[in-house]
């Protein structure tokens, strides 16, 4: 396994980060232990989760799992760098209480306590905002992270779904409180998905933010979705009803002509990606993590490269994206 610096900070990680969102809802607890266990024997040192995972009535449920697997022992929790996230409300049903949701500080305070009990464990070394909260202010959100890494609950704090202009307000804020402010951005990139290259990505460079790339494989798109419609007999016209499917077939087929598997070289592209630490992946069965280990061995010949980048144009950055 390959290891890089989160961000600016000093913190190693590998180049794949383990998510966990399908713990629970669709890999039950002793598969999900075995994935984990899989992952940590390859090297995988990053784990991604967050508190409202399990989804509807089961929210908090993939952290729970997470905590009976740190409760095996082995050194487990000692070796895995551990991210979680706060916003979303933990009521299963119906509108939020007020003040069990989003960013306020008292939310903050409950969101950490309950995650950390859940997660067997007594603190969290990436908290991170998994969306924008933008009815609190952000001297709010950092006096409220400012106390649990003086409590010893969090090490650092990371962004997600966040614009770039929010990084930057976000790190203007703490900068005038002399914290360290964000470290990291989790968002949506990947090779059909590239709209976080115009201001996202040049914000987290700037400010020194390591980015974290969910969705990697678009939702399967990427993941040799025409081959395997053909290979199930399922038909593939969802393809054409987003006006991919033309794109999505010139990508299978430069990936066949170069002998290689379409998710392994989603994955490997975001690795070549400046500012990109690693991408998450939701693995559900072993072959699938099997499967994204042997991208971040992977290097990718020039010549798909630039095929790569024909079919899948980049928007360019800001300003000069949209103006002249």
């Amino acid at each position: 396994m390959e290891y890089t610096q989160l961000g600016r900070t000093g913190l190693k990680v590998s180049r794949i980060v383990l998510g966990t969102m399908n713990f629970g809802p669709r890999t039950d607890e002793a598969d999900s232990h075995t994935i984990m266990d899989a992952a940590l024997d390859a090297g995988v040192n990053f784990f991604d989760t967050a508190n409202v995972y399990g989804w509807g009535v089961h929210k908090g449920r993939t952290e729970e799992i997470i905590g009976t697997w740190f409760a095996r022992g082995g050194h487990r929790r000692d070796r895995v760098v551990l991210a979680t996230k706060v916003f979303g409300g933990m009521q299963p049903e119906g509108e939020p209480w007020p003040n069990e949701d989003r960013l306020s500080a008292l939310n903050i305070r409950r969101a950490v306590d309950a995650s950390l009990q859940r997660l067997r464990t007594d603190h969290i070394d990436l908290y991170q905002f998994h969306h924008v909260d933008r009815a609190t202010p952000w001297d709010e959100i950092w006096q409220a992270m400012d106390v649990l890494v003086q409590q010893g609950k969090i090490l650092y704090v990371g962004s997600s779904n966040h614009a770039g202009w929010h990084i930057a307000q976000a790190n203007e804020a703490a900068r005038r409180r002399s914290t360290l402010g964000l470290v990291s951005e989790q968002c949506l990139y990947n090779l059909a998905e590239r709209r976080a290259e115009m201001e996202v990505l040049p914000a987290a460079e700037a400010y020194g933010l390591g980015v974290i790339p969910w969705s990697p494989l678009g939702g399967g798109l990427l993941g040799g979705a025409i081959r395997r419609a053909a290979e199930t007999g399922r038909s593939a016209d969802a393809l054409a009803k987003t006006g991919i499917r033309e794109r999505i077939q010139a990508y299978e087929d430069v990936v066949d002509k170069h002998g290689l598997e379409p998710g392994e070289v989603a994955l490997a592209w975001l690795l070549t990606r400046p500012g990109v630490t690693a991408p998450i992946i939701g693995p559900r069965t072993g072959e699938q993590l099997d499967s994204a280990l042997r991208a971040v061995e992977l290097t990718l010949p020039e010549e798909l490269l630039a095929s790569l980048e024909e079919i899948f144009p980049g928007p360019g950055p800001a300003p000069e994206a949209f103006a002249w």
